[in-house]
């Protein structure tokens, strides 16, 4: 399984092989799932089988995907965006200079994801389901929900080139050629096979309980018609994964997709394309001076400090607000809903700053936000 942690050593000026337009993905994957650069070759492992919610959902025949098959994916979805947005901010909290190149990139994707976040909400409303993001909070460290790249293990931790590559890179790898090497179900071929189940099945769509917001660069929209529903989630992979043709492709802002965007932070190169082929030959990223957070053990870190333990408690309670806003912002709060949650957001940055400038007695490390999930209600669990 891949693991994340401290021990990788900064990565400048590292080329990437030229890269091909046709051959894009294919040296794309090699280099998500390389051995991490400070890791010594470690034994081979047995595939990791197919296990969860979403391998579960894509075990059923296409004929037989009906609407609750949809509702059941999209709060899956719900649980995968959720997902990913603590460790992306763990590793851009951590970067002590955030007018860096690294830190902006990670900054955008992070606004990325949130928005991502909001899109399978709306579309999940629009057939009639209603959120539950507080009871979709993952535990760290483990595995992506659902069962979506199940050798990924995601962790929290500041930014290292091994978290980078095996965490960052690891969750935005491309569909193909992955998804015929990995032992189940990636981003890409999850959101293919809903879009597929959208397109069979055409539910109605209703736009009531929708918000329409800007969410970083991005603006929600209400999803109403099938054509909606296809740039909605075309736009979720595209964003992370890019497209079969290249990476500038992935969408019209310039941006590269979030998988070659962490790829430069960890090549320490701009991807470009030079005389019809692509390759991290561009101009320097380089690896940014961070904060040295240790990678949170499982159950949390154990016995605290009583300073460090209070401002766990003081991080974890407004991360509990923040999810309390987004399930009130779809279930009938709206606008003030989700503002309330932003506005809670904003306040983390305090606490896990102050964690993360606080060392661990007898290291070189310090503390770090949990992102310990709220108490589980009767309303429903996180997706497994």
């Amino acid at each position: 399984m891949s693991g994340c942690g401290n021990g990788g050593k900064e990565v400048g000026g590292t080329a990437a092989p030229g890269l091909g337009r046709r051959t894009l993905l294919a040296s794309a994957a090699a280099a998500a799932v390389a051995a991490p650069l400070a890791s010594p070759a470690a034994p081979a492992q047995a595939a990791v089988p197919m296990e969860g919610a979403v391998a579960r959902l894509l075990a059923v025949g296409a004929q037989d995907r009906d609407l609750d098959w949809i509702k059941n994916a999209l709060r899956t979805a719900v649980a995968l965006e959720l997902s990913t947005i603590p460790p992306y901010l763990c590793g851009w909290w951590s970067v002590k200079d955030r007018s860096s190149e690294a830190a902006r990139l990670i900054r955008r994707i992070v606004d990325d994801e949130m928005f991502h976040l909001g899109v399978v909400c709306n579309l999940l409303v629009a057939v009639g389901g209603r959120p539950q993001v507080g009871a979709s909070a993952p535990i760290y460290p483990g595995p992506l929900p659902g069962g979506v790249r199940p050798e990924v293990t995601v962790c929290l931790s500041g930014l290292t080139p091994t978290f980078v590559h095996d965490v960052m890179m690891g969750i935005e790898a491309p569909e193909s050629p992955l998804a015929r090497a990995a032992g189940g179900p990636t981003l890409g071929s999850f959101y293919g096979n809903l879009l597929d189940a959208f397109r069979s099945v055409d539910p109605p769509l209703s736009a009531d309980g929708q918000l329409a917001e800007p969410i970083g660069s991005d603006r929600l929209v209400p999803i109403t018609d099938l054509d909606g529903v296809t740039a909605a989630i075309e736009t979720v992979k595209e964003q992370g994964e890019g497209t079969d043709a290249s990476p500038d492709d992935a969408f019209q802002d310039d941006h590269p997709a979030h998988y070659y965007a962490f790829a430069e932070i960890y090549h320490g190169r701009r991807l470009q394309q030079t005389g019809g082929t692509w390759g991290f030959t561009g101009e320097a990223v380089p690896f940014p001076d961070a904060r040295p957070m240790a990678e949170v053990p499982a159950g949390g870190w154990p016995d605290p400090p009583a300073q460090v333990a209070q401002l766990l408690q003081q991080f974890d309670t407004t991360y509990h607000a923040v999810l309390a806003g987004l399930d009130s912002a779809w279930s009938g709060a709206g606008a003030r809903g989700l503002n309330a949650a932003i506005h809670s957001m904003r306040g983390l940055e305090s606490s896990a700053l102050s964690l993360m400038e606080t060392p661990i007695e007898g290291t070189a490390a310090t503390y770090g936000p949990q992102f310990t999930p709220p108490p589980p209600s009767a309303e429903g669990t996180p997706a497994t």
